[in-house]
């Protein structure tokens, strides 16, 4: 059996026939709009065919290839043909990728309000497109309707500024503490946009344990157990290198139930004086934080009670202070900082004390010396004399027998907030004084 031969690829074919159509197309059309110019031509000179087969007509050329363009979106531009002894020959452009006729000669077929053409005394001819889009990319053919069409291809590049689609784009998401996360971020664009991710306050993102970056580049961003640190805002940033350059913002949000923290659990505070129990809390959504005794009855604001509460960076963080003013015995006992929101509920116990009101250290250098007795009127009867002396004789010496007994160490006695304080040093030292006391009392009385 004789081996068959092979077929030609379909995708072949298919182009093949669409060129074919679109040169028969413009055949037609060359031939209608250049019929009357040949007729004008033969009238004119009244020599008909003849004539022109007689003379010597060169054919028209291409002097110049057409420059491949690059315009944004939006924009305007122009793509130039141009060509030399044009004669009664015309000049078409066409969108090759489409398969459309554009213009012949300085007729615009297509339908597009956009497209319009222009020459410059036939020698150049401008194909004008305005309001450039994207569908506008492609090859742009200019061709010369000789017997065998002369053609030549110019490419318009469309480029198109990077814009997200939200549509198939992550918004806001709120999860579990612990739970994984995936972002995802579409882009259009001409160049095709390339997408990075950042956080919002420029911290790194934690994509699993150990693992952290200061940007992620991809449309997708996925992070393993994630924990509040990693709460958020994050930006999606699409560019191309066709300015601007747009970014989405997405907000992620860690739900976890409320964590206290309490720096002094046993508080202490003098009777009359105020004090201030503080507790420190991690919520979030952002929890109900409020003050109860240890019966149970909650803590309202008042002349004895202030309530503060302090938010703190991060913002899940908050500061509760309690302030009791003046302080009775009744206020003594527990207290508890309780913290609520939708994930769950804790508290905290402080326990306030009596304590001594704080007191400032005297100087030990302060010594009180107490002034000599007053001397006996001289009224008092004689025969007093010598038990007065004797009392005074008898005290100097219990006074060093009680020095000597404590080892010569300092005895310290608060009496009106100084100190009295006597040794056996002191003793020693005063002693001579005091012998001159007593005996300048007992020259007056004699």
């Amino acid at each position: 059996m004789a081996k068959r031969r092979g077929l030609p690829d379909w995708g072949v074919l298919q182009w093949a026939r669409r060129f074919l159509a679109v040169c028969a197309w413009a055949s037609a059309l060359f031939v209608a709009v250049g019929a009357d110019a040949h007729a004008d031509v033969d009238t004119s000179t009244g020599l008909g065919d003849n004539t022109l087969t007689n003379s010597v007509v060169e054919e028209p050329e291409f002097t110049d290839v057409i420059q491949n363009m690059t315009v944004p979106a939006g924009r305007s531009v122009r793509l130039a043909c141009s060509v030399k002894n044009l004669g009664s020959y015309k000049v078409a452009w066409m969108h090759f990728e489409q398969s459309a006729i554009l213009t012949v000669h300085n007729h615009v077929i297509t339908r597009n309000p956009r497209v319009s053409v222009t020459h410059d005394k036939h020698r150049t001819w401008f194909l004008h497109i305005s309001d450039v889009r994207e569908e506008d990319r492609g090859r742009y053919m200019c061709q010369i309707n000789t017997v065998t069409a002369k053609t030549q291809f110019g490419y318009l590049h469309v480029v198109v500024p990077p814009s997200i689609d939200d549509s198939l784009s992550s918004s806001d998401v709120i999860v579990r503490e612990g739970a994984n996360v995936t972002l995802t971020c579409r882009a259009n664009g001409s160049p095709k946009p390339t997408i990075k991710w950042k956080r919002d306050d420029n911290s790194k993102i934690s994509i699993s344990k150990g693992h952290s970056v200061s940007e992620w580049e991809g449309e997708v961003l996925e992070m393993a157990r994630i924990s509040r640190l990693d709460m958020g805002a994050y930006l999606c940033i699409a560019s191309n290198g066709v300015p601007p350059t747009v970014s989405k913002r997405v907000k992620v949000s860690v739900d976890f139930p409320p964590m206290l923290w309490i720096p002094h659990q046993l508080v202490g505070a003098p009777l009359y004086y105020n004090v201030t129990l503080e507790c420190f809390t991690e919520a979030h959504p952002t929890s109900l934080n409020y003050w109860t005794r240890d019966d149970g009855h909650m803590i309202h604001e008042s002349a004895k009670y202030h309530m503060e509460n302090t938010i703190g960076a991060p913002a899940y963080k908050t500061h509760m202070k309690l302030l009791i003013r003046h302080i009775v015995t009744e206020d003594y006992g527990t207290y508890k900082c309780v913290a609520k929101n939708p994930r769950g509920e804790s508290d905290g116990t402080i326990r306030l004390y009596t304590s001594s009101p704080p007191t400032t250290t005297p100087d030990p250098r302060a010594i009180t010396v107490l002034p000599p007795s007053k001397p006996p009127r001289r009224d008092t009867p004689l025969t007093d004399k010598g038990t007065k002396y004797q009392s005074n004789l008898n005290e100097i010496d219990k006074g060093k027998q009680k020095s000597d007994e404590g080892g010569g160490k300092t005895h310290l006695n608060w009496v009106g907030g100084a100190s009295q304080v006597t040794d056996k040093a002191d003793l020693r030292r005063n002693h001579p004084l005091i012998l001159v006391l007593i005996f300048a009392s007992w020259l007056y009385l004699n």
